[in-house]
């Protein structure tokens, strides 16, 4: 843990779940967090847990459908702490349906902040990591990518067609950036299964809702553990890279 002290990480989806878990824990290892979500209010009151218990995070409000936002995000990261080290795409959502039933307002949010929220972050971090790199003068790594994937799109099902394809673009993306970058910016992928939070709060399909919440009472894990996993990849030496990791419920199928 001692590669995590010092280290500043931009979160998105931040608010609460996995995203507020990956936040509490990071600091409790020393790490400076930026703090990125749509509700300001709750980015507010978990910036102050970490403080009174000395820590040190800020926040600042995002919409990851906005690519100005995440240059945002980066940016005061680099403003209040002086550096970037990693960058954690967490936020997420998911509308659940049948591909014939047309849900093209979900299909195209699941888009808008799954993937292209994911690739936004990405496009703003990626320039502050190859800067630092080069004032540092190495051929060292310099900078992180976490993208908070999914197990859906490794198991392919019913209901789930656009959520999982958007998921699995992401895959793909980061295993040809893994590729382009030489190893001079290391990306990881965690892909959670069942996690107790409030995903399942935007899900229009009532059907499907009910499927995840019931999902979730018997079998969910603590968000805890997504952190525990984030810590884990960026704890690494600099030569080691953790490519994936899919941390699910030992009763999930």
């Amino acid at each position: 843990m001692q590669n995590i002290k010092g280290k500043v990480v931009a979160i998105t989806g931040a608010s609460s779940g996995m995203g507020k878990a990956i936040a509490l824990e990071l600091t409790k290892n020393g790490a400076k967090v930026v703090l990125g979500a749509r509700r300001a209010k709750q980015l507010q009151q978990i910036v102050e847990e970490i403080k009174s218990k000395g820590g040190e995070a800020t926040f600042t409000q995002i919409d990851v459908k906005n690519k100005a936002d995440l240059v945002r995000l980066v940016n005061t990261a680099v403003e209040q702490y002086g550096k970037l080290d990693v960058i954690v795409n967490n936020a997420g959502i998911s509308q659940l349906s049948r591909i014939d039933e047309l849900d093209i307002d979900g299909w195209e949010e699941m888009i808008d902040i799954n993937l292209k929220g994911v690739l936004y972050g990405m496009a703003a971090a990626i320039p502050v990591f190859k800067q630092q790199q080069q004032q540092q003068q190495q051929q060292q790594q310099s900078g992180h990518i976490v993208n908070i994937i999914s197990t859906s799109g490794i198991k392919i099902v019913p209901m789930q067609g656009v959520y999982a394809g958007t998921k699995n673009a992401i895959r793909t993306i980061a295993e040809a950036f893994r590729q382009e970058s030489d190893g001079s910016i290391r990306i990881t992928g965690i892909s959670p299964g069942f996690v107790k939070t409030d995903f399942a709060n935007n899900i229009k399909n009532e059907e499907m809702k009910t499927a995840i919440q019931k999902g979730m009472e018997q079998m969910a894990i603590d968000p805890i553990a997504i952190a525990n996993a984030v810590i884990y990849a960026i704890s690494q030496p600099e030569d080691v890279e953790v490519g994936d990791i899919v941390i699910r419920p030992s009763k999930q199928n």
